[in-house]
C-alpha cells in the first residue's frame, strides 16, 4: 500500500464518521439557549407574535418562542408597570382579603380589543378572598380597576348565593381562568381547596359574571380537598374540553402534581380515563386535606421526578410542578402546557417551564419528558429506538418523594428488560405502545433535546387506562467499565476539610452501578456516613473514606480525605448591641460590614438611632449587614434579636445564614405561608410557622433555637412553634451570615437591636422568657475557662535564680509577665483575651537566657563544653530532654575546623570540574 493511498483511506474514514453519526443520540449542531423567568401560576396569552404569562404577586414575563423568557414585572409595589399603584387602586380588595398581594391572575382579550385582567387576593390561612377585574389598552398595562366581582370567606353576611358561607362547600374565589367555548360563550372556571372548583358564565360586554348565578356550578372538590388551579382547553382534534388541575400542596414538600379530565361540554360533567366522575373527587365529610381520598381521580401527567445526571451537561428533575395553563397553536397544531416548577435541592425557587403535549390513540394528552425546544412529531425508525433508557412512572400518588429514574432497555426483539420488563411496539410513524408488567401505555416516540446527555435523543411518553403517565429518555450507550468510570468521575463529597455533621454517602451510581464504602476510622465516620466528632479539647480527626464502584465485573475505587472537627464549647459567640457601631461586644468575632440590597452586592448604609436598649441599627430597605463567617458551626445554636419593622414585605429576611446558596436558614417577619412570621430553611425544606405576624412600627423580640434537629421559635418570650426534623445547615466554618439581606429577596426596612448568637447552646424556654422580661443576657459571664493560664502561672513560678544561672534581664521579664498574667485573670472576658495572656507568659518562659560559663570550666565527659542547667530543671522535663538530646549528638567541630573542611570540599569540586572540561575539549579537537 502506497503512502498516498493510506492517506486517502484515512480521510474517507473520517468523512464517513462525520457524515453518519450514531442515529439515536446525535449531537445537536446548536444547543438550545434558555432564558428563564419566575412567574408562579403562569397563565398564557398570545398577542400578535409574543407570548405573555401572568401569575401571582403581579409577576409577568414574555417570549417570542416559548424558550427564552424576559421578566417584565414582579411584586406588588409602586414600580410595577402592570398596576403602578395596586395597593391604592385595589384597596377594597386588599382590605377584604386582609392581604397585600395578589394570587394567580388571568388575562384575556375581549371583543372590544382591550385586555382584561382577572385578579384575586386571599388571606391564605382561610378562604377569605376577593376577586376582581381590571382593564388595559395594552397587554403590558397599566390596568385600571373595574371592581370586585366575587367574595368568599364571609362570616356575618350572606355568601354570593344568599346562604351562609360554608368553607366545605362554597368555593375560595381565587385562581380564575376565563375562556370562550366553541359556541362563543364566555366562561370563568376558578377555585382552590375549600368547597372545590366552580364555573360560571361571564358577560363579554361587561367582563363580569351574569347576575343571579351565585358562585356558579360546581365541577369537583369539597371538604378542603387540595385541588386548585383549574384551566380549560378545547381540542379541535378530539372534540373534548380538557380540565387541567393541580392536586396537592404547592410548596416543595406538598406533592403538587398536574392532572387532567375531559368533557363534551365546558361546564361538565368531567371524567377521567377510568370513567370516574370528577364531581366525586373530594374528601369525606369532616375531613381536611385528605389526599388519599382524591388520589384515584384524574389523569396524572407529571409529578416529582429526577433523571440520573451527567454533570458535564447538567441535571434534570422537577419538584411540585403545577398550576398550569395551555395553548393550542392553530397554525402549527402544536399543543403546549405552561406551568411553574421547583427543582430538586433548590428549595422554593421556581421557574416557568413549557412542555409540548400530544394526543394518544385514546384522545388523552401525554406530555413530552423535556421542555420545548422546537421539536415536532416525525417518522421514527425502529432501529433508532433500540437501546438503553431512563424510565419514570409518575403513578397516581400525591407525595413529596421524587420518582427516581430506573434503567430499562428496549431490545430489537420488541421486549423490555432491566428494572421493568414488558414489550414495546412502534405503530405507524411514531405511535408508541408499551406493555409493562400487565399495564398497557399508549403514546408517542419522538426526538427531543436531551438536557441530561447534552444531545438530541429518542424519548417516549405514554399513558395507561388507569391514568398513569410514563416517560423514557434514551440513555447514553456505555459498557460496564465506562459506567463505573463515569460514576467514579462524578462521585463527590464536596468540601471535606471541615466536617461537623453527617455525610451523605451515595450508594447508587449511574445506570445501575453500585457504591459501597469503607472508613479508616469507623468510630469517627461510619460506613453509612454518621459522624461522631471528637470531644471539645481533643484534636480534629482525619479519616479516609474509600468508595468501591461496581457494575457487573467492572470495579473501581475512589478515596476521600475527611477532616472531622472537634466539638467546641458552647458559648455566646457574638453580641451586636448596635450602640453606634457594628462591633461584637464579646470580642470573639469581627465587626459586621455594611453591604447593599443583597448579600453579595456593595453599597448600602446603616445609621444608628434610638433602639430598644441604647441605640439600634436602622435598615433602609436597600442595605444589609454581612457578619463574620462561621458564627455557627454546630447543630445546636440560638439566635435572638429585637425587631421594629417599618414595612413587612414577603420573604424579607432579618437573620440569614447559609452554607451554600441552596442550603440556608432565614428568620422572616412575613413569610410565604399565610404571611406568618417564621423560620424556614432551604434545600431540605422546612417551614417553622408561628401562626402570627409580628406588627410593624413596634418592638418585638424574636428568638429561635435549634438542638439536634428540633426547632423552637419564640415571639416576645412565648414559644410559638416547635417541631423536629429541622436540617443541619451549618456544617463547616465557612457558612456566611447576614442581617436584613439574602441573595434574592427585598431587603429589610426597619430597626434591629441586640443581636445575640450562641454556638453550641440552645437556650431553654425559661432563659428566653427571662431575657425578654428582664433584658439580662443569658450566659454572658463566667463562660471563659482560665485554668490553662492558671497552670502556666504556677509553672512559671517554679523558675528561680538563686545561683544566678539566668541573665538578670530575662529573669526580670519573666517576673513581670507573671505579675501581668495574675492581674489579667479576673479581667478575661473572651477566648481571644485568654489566648493573648497565655502567649505572653509562654514567650517570657521561653525567653529565659543562661549566663555564659567561664572558659576554664571543664567536664571530663564533654571536653569542657558543659551546658548551664537551671536549679529547678528537675521540675521542667522539657529542659532536661533538650539537654540529653544535645549530649547524644557528641562533640561538635569548632568554627575554624568547619571553615577548613568546607574550603577543602570546594577545592576538590573545582579540581574535578577542570579535569572534565579538559577531557571534553580534547575530544572535540580530535573530531575536528
Amino acid at each position: 500500500m502506497t503512502k498516498n493511498r493510506a492517506i486517502r483511506i484515512l480521510v474517507w474514514g473520517i468523512m464517513l464518521v462525520l457524515l453518519f453519526p450514531f442515529p439515536a443520540i446525535a449531537k445537536a449542531e446548536n444547543n438550545p439557549t434558555f432564558q428563564n423567568a419566575s412567574v408562579h401560576d403562569p397563565s398564557i396569552i398570545k398577542v400578535k407574535d409574543t407570548f405573555y404569562v401572568f401569575g401571582s404577586h403581579l409577576a409577568a414575563a414574555k417570549s417570542n418562542n416559548l424558550i427564552s423568557w424576559e421578566q417584565i414585572a414582579d411584586g406588588v409595589h409602586p414600580g410595577n408597570p402592570l398596576i403602578p399603584n395596586a395597593l391604592e387602586e385595589m384597596k377594597e380588595t386588599f382590605e377584604w382579603a386582609e392581604s397585600e398581594t395578589f394570587w394567580a391572575t388571568d388575562v384575556i382579550q375581549l371583543e372590544d380589543g382591550r385586555f382584561y385582567m382577572y385578579y384575586n387576593s386571599s388571606r391564605g390561612d382561610s378562604p377569605r378572598s376577593a376577586m376582581g377585574v381590571a382593564v388595559a389598552d395594552n397587554v403590558e398595562g397599566p390596568y385600571k380597576d373595574l371592581g370586585i366581582i366575587l367574595k368568599s370567606g364571609m362570616v356575618k353576611e350572606p355568601s354570593e348565593d344568599g346562604t351562609p358561607y360554608d368553607a366545605t362547600d362554597h368555593p375560595n374565589v381565587v385562581d380564575p381562568h376565563v375562556f370562550f367555548d366553541e359556541q362563543g360563550k364566555l366562561w370563568m372556571v376558578y377555585g382552590s381547596y375549600s368547597g372545590g372548583i366552580y364555573i360560571l358564565e361571564i358577560d363579554p360586554k361587561t367582563a363580569k359574571p351574569y347576575p343571579d348565578q351565585g358562585y356558579g356550578k360546581k365541577l369537583l372538590g369539597a371538604n378542603h380537598s387540595r385541588i386548585e388551579g383549574p384551566y380549560i382547553q378545547y381540542s379541535a382534534e378530539t372534540g373534548y374540553y380538557y380540565l387541567f388541575l393541580s392536586f396537592g400542596g404547592l410548596d416543595s414538600v406538598g406533592g403538587y402534581n398536574l392532572r387532567v379530565a375531559r368533557s363534551e361540554n365546558p361546564d361538565g360533567p368531567y371524567f377521567d380515563s377510568e370513567g370516574n366522575n370528577m364531581i366525586d373527587a373530594h374528601g369525606p365529610e369532616g375531613s381536611f386535606f385528605d389526599d388519599k381520598a382524591i388520589e384515584p381521580f384524574g389523569v396524572k401527567l407529571i409529578g416529582n421526578f429526577t433523571f440520573q445526571s451527567y454533570k458535564d451537561h447538567g441535571t434534570e428533575g422537577y419538584v411540585s410542578p403545577g398550576h398550569n395553563s395551555t395553548f393550542c397553536d392553530k397554525e402549527t397544531g402544536k399543543f403546549f402546557n405552561i406551568f411553574h416548577t421547583r427543582f430538586p435541592n433548590k428549595g422554593e425557587r421556581h421557574e416557568i417551564r413549557v412542555h409540548q403535549m400530544f394526543m394518544n390513540e385514546d384522545g388523552w394528552p401525554v406530555m413530552a419528558p423535556y421542555r420545548y425546544t422546537g421539536e415536532k412529531l416525525k417518522k421514527i425508525h425502529q432501529k433508532d429506538i433500540i437501546g438503553n433508557y431512563q424510565f419514570i412512572n409518575h403513578e397516581k400518588d400525591i407525595s413529596a418523594d421524587l420518582k427516581k429514574a430506573q434503567n430499562i432497555a428496549l431490545k430489537d426483539d420488541g421486549t423490555i428488560s432491566g428494572e421493568r420488563t414488558g414489550t414495546w411496539e412502534l405503530k405507524d410513524d411514531y405511535t408508541a405502545i408499551l406493555k409493562i408488567e400487565g399495564n398497557t401505555y399508549k403514546g408517542v416516540f419522538l426526538e427531543q433535546w436531551n438536557s441530561v446527555a447534552g444531545s438530541e435523543g429518542i424519548v417516549f411518553t405514554a399513558l395507561s387506562n388507569e391514568g398513569k403517565s410514563i416517560w423514557g429518555i434514551r440513555d447514553l450507550d456505555r459498557n460496564d467499565e465506562e459506567i463505573v468510570e463515569l460514576t467514579k468521575k462524578e462521585l463527590d463529597l464536596g468540601d471535606t476539610s471541615e466536617v461537623t455533621s453527617n455525610l451523605t454517602l451515595q450508594t447508587d451510581g449511574i445506570s445501575g452501578a453500585k457504591i459501597t464504602w469503607e472508613s479508616s476510622h469507623p468510630k469517627i465516620i461510619s460506613t453509612e456516613g454518621k459522624v461522631n466528632r471528637p470531644a471539645a479539647g481533643e484534636k480534629d480527626q482525619e479519616v479516609t473514606l474509600t468508595a468501591t464502584i461496581s457494575k457487573g465485573e467492572a470495579k473501581a475505587t475512589k478515596s476521600f480525605i475527611v477532616t472531622v472537627l472537634a466539638e467546641v464549647e458552647g458559648k455566646l459567640v457574638a453580641h451586636y448591641s448596635f450602640d453606634g457601631d457594628l462591633e461584637d461586644r464579646t470580642n470573639h468575632v469581627d465587626a459586621g460590614k455594611v453591604v447593599g440590597e443583597q448579600i453579595n452586592l456593595p453599597g448600602g448604609k446603616i445609621p444608628f438611632t434610638d433602639g430598644k436598649f441604647g441605640q439600634a441599627a436602622q435598615f433602609d430597605g436597600s442595605s444589609g449587614i454581612l457578619l463574620p463567617e462561621g458564627l455557627i458551626q454546630d447543630d445546636s445554636y440560638t439566635v435572638s434579636l429585637w425587631l421594629n419593622p417599618e414595612e413587612l414585605t414577603e420573604f424579607t429576611t432579618t437573620f440569614f445564614g447559609a452554607q451554600t446558596e441552596d442550603q440556608w436558614v432565614s428568620l422572616v417577619p412575613r413569610g410565604p405561608v399565610n404571611g406568618e412570621t417564621m423560620v424556614w430553611s432551604g434545600e431540605e425544606w422546612f417551614d417553622g410557622n408561628t401562626g402570627m405576624t409580628i406588627p410593624s412600627s413596634e418592638w418585638s423580640h424574636l428568638a429561635f433555637t435549634v438542638e439536634e434537629g428540633t426547632l423552637n421559635v419564640y415571639i416576645n418570650g412565648e414559644k410559638k412553634f416547635s417541631d423536629s426534623g429541622f436540617p443541619n445547615v451549618f456544617t463547616s466554618k465557612k457558612a456566611i451570615f447576614s442581617l436584613g439581606v439574602n441573595y434574592w429577596d427585598q431587603a429589610y426596612k426597619g430597626l434591629m437591636d441586640e443581636l445575640l448568637v450562641y454556638n453550641g447552646i440552645a437556650l431553654s424556654e425559661e432563659q428566653i422568657s427571662t431575657y425578654f422580661k428582664t433584658g439580662e443576657i443569658p450566659l454572658q459571664a463566667g463562660s471563659i475557662d482560665v485554668s490553662e493560664l492558671e497552670k502556666l502561672i504556677e509553672k512559671a513560678k517554679q523558675y528561680a535564680n538563686e545561683d544566678g544561672q539566668y541573665t538578670k534581664e530575662s529573669f526580670q521579664a519573666l517576673q513581670e509577665a507573671i505579675t501581668e498574667a495574675e492581674s489579667a485573670l479576673p479581667t478575661i472576658k473572651s477566648e481571644e483575651d485568654l489566648k493573648k495572656a497565655i502567649q505572653s507568659l509562654d514567650t517570657a518562659i521561653k525567653g529565659l537566657k543562661l549566663v555564659e560559663k567561664k572558659p576554664d570550666t571543664k567536664d571530663p565527659e564533654t571536653n569542657g563544653d558543659k551546658d548551664a542547667v537551671p536549679i529547678k530543671d528537675k521540675n521542667d522535663p522539657d529542659k532536661n530532654k533538650g539537654k540529653e538530646e544535645k549530649q547524644k549528638k557528641g562533640k561538635e567541630l569548632p568554627n575554624t575546623a568547619t571553615f577548613m573542611y568546607s574550603s577543602m570540599v570546594i577545592g576538590l569540586l573545582l579540581f574535578i570540574s577542570g579535569i572534565i572540561w579538559f577531557y571534553v575539549r580534547r575530544k572535540v579537537s580530535i573530531r575536528k
